[in-house]
């Protein structure tokens, strides 16, 4: 029987999935023999491997499910709802709204499409404020509305995103009863990690155009980044063509480059969420005010 839906590559992501749950298991078990700065520094890591896993592993799992059989993508929700503690299905459903919108600007009523668009709390047409965007966007989704809208055209997907919910928030509460100071400890990386990926997601957008379909992305196509992040930096790519495998980003790429240098597709030389120190960010910026 075939296992991966679309190539055996999935493997590489699956693998990666699983030890970030087992990486997310050993934070609370190893506490008490760990010295506290051990933990710091591990805290630190494990906020980065949310990020990396919402952008890469979940996101790619989203436009591309991994397995044939059905079942074993809802078990693989399951388990990175685990993993990046949040349900999969409900983030399936926010993600594809921000495909909808494509980081649309507000229409005459202020209201955006693309619920995480950079502009849907910004002033004048103009986007959010970075630090604004980063550190609140965590507190904005609904989770009522999110789980209505789903049930109204996916009924079972709406029960089972409530049953990731719950069963990350179950394994929550017993590992507060095997160690309530490991918890406690790690929360504010938990809330951290999700600081970053609104970060990262920022920066995919930010000097894109959103009236133009190959440019409604920005890229970043450091061979490094790309091989951690199962291709992310090709975000403008991805916006363009979203139901690309990850691993034909590079070779859409190619195929496109032409139509993007002409539609002024914009690049940054570093990762996303390190888009404030790119330069090409700030001649945008520089070139705007001008």
């Amino acid at each position: 029987m075939k296992i991966f839906a679309h190539t055996r590559w999935d493997a590489a992501p699956v693998l990666a999935a699983v030890a970030h749950l087992v990486f997310d298991v050993y934070l609370i078990v190893g506490f008490e023999s760990r010295p506290l700065w051990l933990s710091a520094v591990l805290g630190c890591l494990y906020a980065v491997s949310i990020s990396w896993n919402i952008n890469s592993i979940s996101h790619n799992f989203i436009h591309t499910p991994y397995f044939k059989p059905r079942w074993m993508n809802y078990a693989f929700s399951l388990l990175e709802s685990v993993a990046i503690g949040f349900s999969q299905t409900y983030y399936h459903w926010v993600h594809m709204r921000h495909h909808s919108g494509n980081s649309d600007r507000p229409d005459e009523k202020g209201d955006t499409i693309d619920l995480l668009s950079i502009y849907r709390h910004g002033r004048n047409g103009e986007p959010e404020n970075v630090w604004s965007y980063t550190l609140l966007s965590f507190f904005r989704d609904s989770l009522g509305d999110i789980h209505k809208a789903i049930a109204r055209t996916r009924p079972f997907d709406a029960k089972w995103g409530r049953f990731e919910l719950f069963f990350f928030l179950g394994l929550a509460a017993i590992a507060l009863i095997y160690d309530w100071k490991a918890v406690l400890f790690f929360v504010p990386f938990y809330y951290f990690g999700n600081c970053l990926s609104s970060l990262n997601g920022y920066y995919e957008h930010l000097h894109g155009d959103p009236d133009e379909p190959i440019a409604w992305g920005v890229s970043s196509h450091k061979s490094f980044y790309n091989w951690l992040w199962f291709g992310n930096g090709y975000h403008a790519e991805h916006h363009y063509r979203p139901r690309t495998h990850w691993t034909r980003l590079r070779t859409l790429h190619e195929q496109i480059r032409e139509e993007q240098e002409h539609a002024g597709t914009h690049v940054i030389s570093t990762c996303h969420a390190l888009g404030f120190m790119a330069k090409e960010n700030r001649q945008a910026e520089l070139s705007h005010e001008g």
